[in-house]
């Protein structure tokens, strides 16, 4: 596991696995999955951050990887906060995850600021190795809803 460890207090949470299409229709998918989890949570996580870093794990999951098995979100409301992991085939590390980037992304390319998104905006991330491939994650803290 990467980033900070994370000690979580015992106690019951909701959690949601999600098979996706290997394809770009997963993103919207996924965003909506998240969308729906945290509207059902009094205290929730920011809700836009989520399917932003959501979009971004699932969008890596599918340009990133080859073949056509089904990419699996996994939602998890926690006491302290909320969880994303995106499971894919490829066992190979996200390049840039959890390791500082040296200088900034060309403002230029299309590509090159996913990852450098999760870093700032989650209170940790990381990436495990699965049996079929490997879990990349983020974590938000929850937030009490206005009223």
């Amino acid at each position: 596991m990467n980033g900070p460890a994370v000690h979580e207090p015992f106690a019951a949470s909701t959690s949601w696995r999600v098979a996706l299409p290997h394809s770009t229709a997963a993103v919207p998918l996924a965003r909506a999955l998240v969308r729906t989890a945290l509207a059902e949570r009094e205290h929730s996580a920011d809700s836009d951050t989520a399917e932003l870093l959501t979009a971004e794990l699932v969008a890596n999951a599918v340009e990133h990887t080859s073949g056509s098995a089904p990419i699996e979100l996994v939602v998890r409301l926690l006491p302290t906060g909320f969880q994303v992991e995106v499971h894919d085939a490829d066992p190979a590390p996200p390049r840039d995850l959890t390791r500082p980037v040296i200088g900034m992304p060309d403002p230029w390319q299309e590509h090159g600021r996913g990852l450098l998104l999760i870093r700032t905006l989650s209170s940790s991330c990381g990436h495990r190795p699965t049996e079929s491939g490997k879990a990349v994650w983020f974590r938000l803290p929850g937030q009490r809803r206005p009223r």
